[in-house]
């Protein structure tokens, strides 16, 4: 069990770092999952939305074309 700071910090038990695979500097996901706190590494592609999606367009679209198609216009 850990306590939260007042800054809302709270220490990640060592056995759990280790199984994560976290580091100093490492990047920590946090999702709501029923009601529980669940802890994750980020990876990353998880730094946007957009990176999930990145490089994944088959065609040679244009800018124009691509917006055409994502608002349906």
């Amino acid at each position: 069990m850990t306590t939260m700071t007042s800054k809302g910090q709270v220490t990640i038990p060592k056995r759990m770092r280790q199984t994560l695979g976290l580091k100093p500097g490492s990047d920590v996901a946090f999702d709501l999952v029923n009601g529980q706190v669940v802890v994750k590494k980020a990876g990353k592609l998880g730094k946007s939305r957009f990176a999930k999606v990145r490089g994944t367009l088959k065609d040679r679209l244009s800018t124009d074309q691509i917006l055409t198609l994502l608002r349906g216009d």
